[in-house]
């Protein structure tokens, strides 16, 4: 199963094969959820519903190693989620609020000690060899309003421990994202979807040393990072239903200070997704 199936679910930006395509979108950067490299895990959850309110609990397995193609056998290593969710109308129209909470616990490595081994041996900074079983936590806040029938608002916010490596999703210690999701009755369109976004991401000062000294990260890191500052990202998508079952999207990405490096960027990124289903 993929944890982020049951939980921070949002209905504006969730699912790659239809609307945001950056990941920090479709999910909280900081929810380092369970999942093998393939974005797959074993375990169980439960739901408690009660009027407009939903508790949701849940124990998955971890991989064996950080972001490995392998689980780790026997949940020696876990993660532990739990999310509330309150449902609200604001004038009428729907809305819910998510607050999600994990726990990971695994062999992972402390940063500042890779950093510490790296400058006493003359090396570039490795997290191997200094992985003990530990715990990393992390808080998500999510928002989602529809403001009229054809529009809707949603609000993506979260932090995680910024001294231990991340385990599975990516390297974020912060995140921010704000967007509106559209769709196009207004111009006769009613099945198109027009989506922007705008993201930031930035990483604990511990993390910004551990990757100048050369460490790598799960997805970043090319060596050094003597200037570090925020990612911000400006994604928009314009889906166009074609038939029910094809619909065909153009996604631009603008990306200020890749992977936390101001020294890099900014860099434009575009996409053409088909996407049929029959």
């Amino acid at each position: 199963m993929s944890v982020t199936d049951v939980f921070d679910t949002n209905q504006y930006a969730h699912d790659p094969r239809g609307d945001f395509l950056n990941w920090t979108a479709v999910d909280t950067g900081t929810f380092d959820y369970a999942a093998d490299a393939w974005g797959y895990t074993v375990g169980a959850a439960m739901e408690w519903y009660q009027r407009s309110w939903t508790l949701r609990v849940g124990l998955f397995d971890l991989s064996d190693v950080p972001n490995s193609e392998h689980l780790e056998p026997g949940f020696h290593e876990f993660e532990v989620v739990t999310e509330v969710e309150k449902r609200h109308e604001i004038i009428d129209e729907p809305g819910r609020v998510l607050l999600t909470v994990f726990e990971n616990r695994g062999r992972m490595g402390l940063l500042e000690d890779a950093v510490a081994a790296a400058q006493a041996n003359n090396v570039p900074a490795d997290l191997v060899t200094v992985r003990r079983y530990r715990r990393r936590f992390g808080v998500n806040l999510g928002f989602e309003q529809q403001l009229f029938s054809n529009l809707g608002l949603f609000v993506r916010a979260g932090g995680a421990a910024g001294n231990v490596e991340a385990y599975e999703f990516t390297d974020i210690d912060r995140t921010v994202a704000v967007g509106l999701s559209l769709k196009g009755a207004q111009w006769t369109r009613p099945h198109d979807t027009l989506g922007l976004v705008t993201i930031s991401n930035g990483i604990s000062g511990a993390r910004e040393r551990y990757l100048n000294a050369g460490g790598l990260g799960i997805l970043v890191g090319d060596g050094q990072l003597p200037h570090p500052g925020p990612e911000r990202i400006i994604e928009t998508y314009y889906d166009v239903a074609i038939f029910d079952w094809a619909h065909v999207t153009l996604d631009y990405q603008w990306v200020q200070h890749p992977a936390y490096n101001e020294d890099r960027g900014p860099v434009s990124i575009g996409a053409v997704r088909l996407h049929m289903q029959l």
